[in-house]
């Protein structure tokens, strides 16, 4: 399959007239299956209170289910990168698509807590193709500005997480059933199947570009390095950390504040509107040094961790801090940890980087629901995210500190 697709392989983009703008066209549609990819992270949790009422789930089984699709997308991270090696990205990125969208549907059928439990980890797995995919194009393509290119995929996230939330809201309302986002944004899935389909070409999707003009320079030439070992494992205390509050927050908002759905969609959805400064978030990982970016968002996370759950806080205070959350937690640190992943390996290993990210964020990112629901029980929802958030962020900025920049590629 491999030798097939090397001798198929186009004309690069520059060898093409008015290639560029035509490049910039595909990709725009590659960005809008992200921002459905995004959207889609955030319906359970929106939904979790009318789920949970319905099928009478435990709080800590509740947060599971709203944060297990990340155990897909850490499972399938790796895979995906082996994936990338003999596959086209456009058919990863399509069978990832087909996946979480099916998954999306197949949630309003599930008859109970194992059902639905796989549907939601399927769902990641087919997020997890996509994403892994997206990162890989962005970093060729984009080679001397990777983590700003990487931004630029991560502000459709933002888009998503903040129209994800909002539309699940309010289609939750206007129909009366939370079969009904589920279903909307299942069906669009395979509607971008058939766009894509019909409009990106292989000579931009199958670029390697960067590898075949900039020579490894830097970085290591297996997983097994500092660098990577210190991003594995601040990768995994960020995706504890930030999908157990995205996982719960929008319970605790419905179940102890009495916010309508909509209301606790529109909160949410803030974290995607900071977010959409992913391009400066990226522009200062490629400027300034890993230690100051990766410890100064950490440190700003653990603050925010502290003030989510204090009760007195009106609702313009709360959509202001989950922004800032979409900022520091999503802008700067998720974009960045992306593209340090990549930059602590060579060039030509940037599959492999990349895969290493999904895999170690949404790995520990699977059980952030679980284990703030499990905290909360006993000790309350503030005390629990001292812990789950706070603390671990604290331990991950001094961790950082650690990083070896000189040793990562140009």
């Amino acid at each position: 399959m491999q030798a097939a697709r090397k001798l198929s392989t186009p004309a690069q983009p520059s060898e093409q007239g008015g290639a560029g703008a035509v490049a910039i066209a595909m990709f725009c549609v590659l960005l809008v299956s992200y921002v459905l990819m995004a959207a889609d992270r955030y319906l359970f949790p929106v939904l979790a209170a009318d789920v949970r009422r319905a099928f009478g789930f435990s709080l800590r089984n509740t947060g599971l289910l709203a944060t297990i699709f990340t155990l897909g997308l850490g499972i399938a991270g790796l895979p995906t990168g082996y994936l990338l090696s003999r596959f086209s990205r456009k058919t990863v990125l399509l069978i990832g698509i087909a996946i979480f969208s099916g998954a999306t549907a197949l949630t309003t059928v599930a008859a109970g807590f194992v059902s639905m439990l796989v549907c939601l980890a399927a769902q990641g797995i087919g997020m997890s193709m996509l994403a892994t995919s997206m990162f890989a194009l962005a970093a060729n393509y984009f080679s001397r500005n990777r983590a700003a290119a990487i931004g630029s995929v991560n502000v459709c996230y933002g888009i998503g997480g903040f129209l994800g939330p909002f539309l699940a809201g309010i289609l939750r309302t206007d129909y009366g059933t939370w079969h009904a986002p589920m279903l909307a944004f299942g069906a669009f899935g395979f509607v971008m199947i058939v766009a894509i389909s019909a409009t990106v070409r292989p000579w931009f999707s199958e670029t390697q570009h960067a590898s075949k003009t900039l020579a490894d320079s830097g970085g290591a030439s297996t997983l097994a390095n500092r660098n990577t070992v210190i991003l594995t494992i601040l990768s995994l205390i960020h995706g504890l950390s930030m999908y157990g509050f995205l996982g719960l927050y929008p319970t605790f908002l419905r179940e102890n504040l009495h916010y309508s759905p909509a209301d606790a969609g529109t909160v949410i959805g803030f974290f995607g509107i900071g977010a959409l400064t992913s391009i400066g978030g990226g522009w200062l990982g490629d400027r300034f040094s890993p230690k100051l970016v990766l410890s100064g968002s950490l440190l700003s996370i653990a603050v925010l961790g502290y003030l989510f759950f204090q009760p007195s806080l009106s609702m313009l205070t709360r959509e202001t801090l989950t922004c800032l959350y979409g900022i520091a937690g999503s802008a700067v640190l998720y974009v960045n940890l992306a593209g340090y992943h990549v930059k602590a390996l060579r060039r030509s290993h940037s599959g492999r980087g990349s895969g290493m990210f999904v895999t170690s964020l949404y790995g520990g990112a699977a059980f952030g629901g679980y284990l703030l629901g499990a905290l909360a029980t006993p000790y309350g929802w503030l005390r629990a995210s001292e812990i789950e958030i706070s603390l671990l962020c604290l331990v991950g900025a001094v961790l950082a500190l650690a990083i070896r920049p000189r040793e990562m590629s140009l």
